[in-house]
C-alpha cells in the first residue's frame, strides 16, 4: 500500500487558467480599450449633451430633456436630410450595386488587359472625398469642362445647373458618389465571383444551360453572401455622407442636399446648437444601429450561422 493511501491523503489539484483564454484576453484588451474610448463613451456623451440646451461653452445646466429630439422629429430640414439619405440607399441598391456586378462579371472573364481594367475602374476609390469634392466642383461650374463638353457634342441642351438646382442636386451627387465607390464594391464582388470554381458553372454549360442560366442560378446564389455584404456596406455608407457632399455643396442650395450628417455638423458647430446637434447625432446613430441590427437579423444570419457551423465542423 502506498503512502498516500495509507495516510487518505488526496494529491492537490491547483487552479490552472487555460493557456488559449489568457492569450485572447490579451490581443482583445487593447482593441476593447480603443472601441470603450473612441465609440461607447462618445456615443453616451452625445446622449447625455442631447438632453440639454446647450452653446458648448456656457455649463451644462440648461436641462431640456426630450425637446431637442422633438424639435428634430418636427423639422422639415431634418426630414428632408432623412430622404436624402434614403435616397440615396435606394439609388445605390437599384443602380450602383447592379452596375457594379455587371462590370465584375465582365472582369471575371478571361482576357487581355482585364488587369488594367481592374485599376482603372479601382482607382476613384482609392481618391480622398475632398479632393473628390473639390475637383468635381471645378468641372460643374457653369461653362466649365462638363458643359464645354456637352455643347461640342451638340448636347448643349443637356446642361444644368449641376449643383445650384435644388430639383436636379441630389441625382448629380448621386451620379458622383457611384462614381467614386463602384471601384469597392466591383473588386469585393469580384474577389467572391473567383472564389466561385469554375467547374460549376462550365459543367451547367455542358448539360445544356445557359449563360444567363448558369449565372441566376449557379453564380448568383454561390455570390450571395458577398453581395449580401456589399449592400451592407452601401446602406451604412449611404447614411454617414458627409465629406464629399459638404466640400461640394455645405447641403446647398437651399438645404436641398442636405444629410443626417451635415445637418448634424452644422446644428453643432455652424449654429453653436451643441446640444440640438448632439439629439441629431444619436438619432443618426439609432437609425445606423437598427438598420445594422435588422440587417444581421433578417439577411445575414443564414450566412453567419454557415459560418459557425462550418467552423465548428
Amino acid at each position: 500500500m502506498s503512502a498516500t493511501s495509507a495516510t487518505g491523503a488526496r494529491p492537490r489539484v491547483g487552479f490552472r487558467v487555460p493557456t488559449k483564454w489568457v492569450t485572447i484576453s490579451l490581443f482583445l484588451l487593447p482593441a476593447l480599450a480603443l472601441y470603450l474610448l473612441f465609440v461607447l463613451v462618445p456615443v453616451i456623451q452625445a446622449a447625455h449633451y442631447s438632453l440639454y440646451k446647450w452653446n458648448g461653452l456656457q455649463p451644462l445646466d440648461n436641462f431640456v430633456g426630450l425637446r431637442n429630439y422633438a424639435t428634430a422629429l418636427g423639422s422639415d430640414t431634418f426630414r428632408t436630410a432623412v430622404s436624402n439619405n434614403f435616397l440615396i440607399i435606394v439609388l445605390s441598391l437599384t443602380l450602383q450595386i447592379p452596375f457594379s456586378l455587371s462590370l465584375a462579371v465582365l472582369l471575371n472573364r478571361r482576357f487581355r488587359g482585364r488587369t488594367v481594367f481592374r485599376v482603372i475602374f479601382f482607382l476613384p476609390y482609392v481618391l480622398s472625398e475632398a479632393i473628390t469634392g473639390v475637383v468635381f466642383s471645378l468641372l460643374l461650374r457653369p461653362g466649365a469642362l462638363i458643359d464645354s463638353g456637352f455643347s461640342s457634342l451638340g448636347l448643349g441642351g443637356l446642361i444644368q445647373d449641376w449643383l445650384g438646382d435644388p430639383g436636379f442636386v441630389m441625382i448629380t451627387l448621386f451620379v458622383i458618389i457611384s462614381w467614386k465607390y463602384f471601384g469597392f464594391h466591383m473588386i469585393l464582388l469580384l474577389a467572391g465571383l473567383q472564389g466561385i470554381p469554375r467547374e460549376i458553372e462550365e459543367a451547367a454549360l455542358i448539360d445544356g444551360a445557359g449563360r444567363w442560366q448558369a449565372f441566376r442560378h449557379i453564380t448568383l446564389p454561390l455570390l450571395g453572401p458577398t453581395l449580401r455584404v456589399s449592400v451592407f456596406l452601401s446602406m451604412i455608407g449611404a447614411l454617414q455622407l458627409f465629406d464629399m457632399i459638404w466640400v461640394m455643396t455645405k447641403g446647398g442650395p437651399l438645404g436641398a442636399s442636405n444629410t443626417m450628417a451635415i445637418a448634424m455638423f452644422k446644428a453643432g458647430f455652424t449654429n453653436q446648437q451643441m446640444g440640438y446637434g448632439s439629439a441629431l447625432a444619436v438619432i443618426l446613430f439609432l437609425f445606423a444601429l437598427v438598420l445594422a441590427l435588422a440587417y444581421q437579423r433578417f439577411v445575414l444570419q443564414r450566412d453567419v450561422e454557415g459560418a459557425v457551423t462550418a467552423f465548428n465542423g
